[in-house]
């Protein structure tokens, strides 16, 4: 049976706003975030139920508080439903917070042939009209539709890939955008219209087995921190990171979101210098919202290669766990 054959979907829960509470529906910030049972949240959706599901809650947190034992959790369920020949796709409920990179996580280890969408919402479950059903609703569609692949991100009616998208706004229900390359698709009354290719997948069952597998008996990521370029940098921090961390905790790799295309003050630069001196990798991205930095003759550091800098800091921590 290939995917296109298969009509199961496994719905994973992972908590956020789309399963939140709050004490009145007419407040949409003051709520309590990963409440709500994920086989709750699919009942709230009556489209939902002639479509066969699997519902699994894998944690119930709120997105801002994700770690690496939940990612692990997440990336082994997704891997494990993607290779039962029945199953479609799988779609994952999540916080918008860290959305995007659990989404660039599960693609660069899964690279999945059939579709994973990711979906959420910014009001939660109990808001006087909720976006969450809709976008659970939507993200089934893409899940659902014939030759989907990859992983994805879902919400507002938008499909995005997850190397390129970003929240870009605290509150409006439609916050994520990609940039340049602009949105995979979008869902208009549960059927899509693409723009652009499905993400990279490669063929079922042929995952990058031995980096999950890194990543699933990882104690701990490769300890990577995320510092800005900003006007009157001195570098003390880089220095006082390099004085300050060793075993377990030893610094291995430092982003630095610069300005511009890459631009870094010069005393951070003769600090992050420094740091490479002593052993620590060093990338640079763009702190603008979009566009990446453009490579040129004499750039002082290596280049995140388009990455924004959170998704850049996840790929050298997971690069560094090979090393």
């Amino acid at each position: 049976m290939n995917a296109n054959q298969a009509r199961r979907l496994v719905v994973l829960g992972t908590g956020g706003t789309i399963a939140g509470r709050a004490t009145r529906a007419n407040d949409n910030v003051g709520y309590v975030a990963g409440q709500v049972a994920v086989g709750d949240l699919v009942a709230m959706v009556p489209a939902l139920a002639a479509c066969p599901l699997d519902v699994e809650q894998v944690a119930q947190i709120n997105s801002k508080d994700m770690v690496l034992g939940v990612w692990q959790a997440l990336a082994a369920k997704v891997a494990e439903h993607l290779d039962r020949p029945e199953v479609a796709g799988v779609v994952i409920t999540h916080g918008t917070d860290t959305i995007e990179e659990t989404a660039f996580l599960l693609q660069t280890r899964l690279r999945p042939s059939k579709p994973v969408v990711l979906t959420c919402a910014m009001r939660p479950a109990t808001a006087l009209v909720p976006d969450g059903p809709q976008n659970l609703s939507d993200a089934v569609a893409v899940a659902m539709h014939p030759g989907a692949r990859g992983v994805m991100v879902v919400c507002a009616g938008r499909i995005h890939d997850a190397i390129d998208v970003a929240k870009v706004h605290p509150y409006r229900t439609d916050p994520f955008d990609s940039g340049d390359a602009g949105d995979l698709g979008c869902v208009e009354e549960a059927q899509l219209r693409l723009f652009r290719p499905w993400p990279d997948a490669v063929r079922q069952g042929s995952h990058d087995h031995a980096g999950l597998q890194r990543l699933l008996a990882a104690a701990s990521l490769p300890r990577v921190e995320l510092i800005f370029s900003h006007a009157n940098a001195d570098g003390e921090v880089v220095r006082a990171l390099l004085g300050h961390t060793a075993g377990a905790a030893r610094l291995r790799g430092l982003v630095v979101a610069g300005t511009g295309n890459g631009t870094v003050h010069d005393d951070l630069l003769a600090a992050l210098k420094q740091a490479e001196a002593s052993g620590v990798e060093v990338v640079v991205a763009s702190r603008c919202a979009r566009g990446r930095v453009v490579p040129h003759a004499g750039q002082p550091l290596a280049d995140s290669g388009g990455l924004s800098p959170v998704k850049a800091r996840l790929a050298l921590a997971l690069q560094l766990l090979e090393v």
